[in-house]
């Protein structure tokens, strides 16, 4: 009976995992270069209930299921065209913009084009939203004069699509969220592989991956999931209820 419990507490909780997963996703539907999360689940200990601990026969149990991971699919979404000639966007899976943070210098990863000129130290740069530095193939910052259709004109806004690099991994989905959509490296051994051929476009900018209708899907089916674990721990908790009061 107490393993009714167990299995039903474990398996709401999951579901509840999953939810927050899910709501993520939603409440970045409108955010540029945006990847949604997918949870996978694993089963807990299982065991034979007439036979030893390695047989295996029809009669099994388990322990409930927990969530095991989240991972990431990181391939291109659409692109939406916008009027900024330094908004980018990524046309092939598995690539990102490698960004460095100017007080830190950590570097992390984004497929979010949406780019602007700053200012640091008397110079223009090419920086992200959160302003980091995005860097070229020498992993150097993209310095960016002034752009052609400013008073005086300028830098030609394609010299400046030259300059940007792209990078991917053997496996990116080894790479954690650190927040404002910006990855990083798990382990210390993934190195960013340069993108020979890297596919960009320019004055658009890739649309959140989050699809609206296979997220709901995905609430409803987590909501169902976890009203039933409740319903078996009431169950549990009423035929625990009725076989004390028997014993009584």
């Amino acid at each position: 009976m107490y393993q009714s419990f167990y299995s039903a507490a474990v398996g709401a909780n999951a579901y509840l995992d999953k939810l927050s997963v899910t709501s993520n996703n939603l409440a970045n539907i409108n955010n540029s270069g945006f990847k949604p999360k997918n949870v996978a689940f694993s089963d807990l200990i299982n065991y034979n209930l007439n036979d030893s601990a390695d047989a295996v026969t029809e009669l099994m149990a388990g322990d409930g299921m927990r969530v095991q991971r989240t991972y990431t699919n990181f391939g291109a979404s659409a692109v939406s065209m916008t009027r900024s000639s330094l908004d980018f966007a990524i046309l092939q899976d598995n690539a990102f913009f490698m960004v460095q943070d100017v007080g830190t210098e950590e570097v992390s990863y984004t497929r979010s084009g949406r780019f602007h000129r700053g200012e640091l130290e008397g110079k223009f740069y090419l920086m992200t939203e959160s302003n980091r530095l995005v860097l070229d193939a020498d992993r150097q910052p993209i310095e960016v004069g002034q752009l052609a259709g400013d008073e005086g004109g300028g830098e030609d806004p394609a010299a400046i699509r030259e300059k940007v690099a792209l990078y991917t991994f053997n496996n990116p989905s080894r790479l954690v969220n650190k927040g404002d959509n910006e990855y990083l490296p798990a382990d210390e051994g993934m190195e960013p592989i340069l993108v020979e051929s890297p596919l960009l476009t320019t004055g658009a900018l890739e649309s959140s991956g989050t699809d609206m209708g296979e997220e709901m899907v995905k609430i409803i089916e987590a909501q169902r999931a976890f009203s039933y674990a409740l319903k078996m721990i009431t169950t549990s908790d009423e035929i625990e209820s009725t076989i004390n009061s028997l014993r009584g």
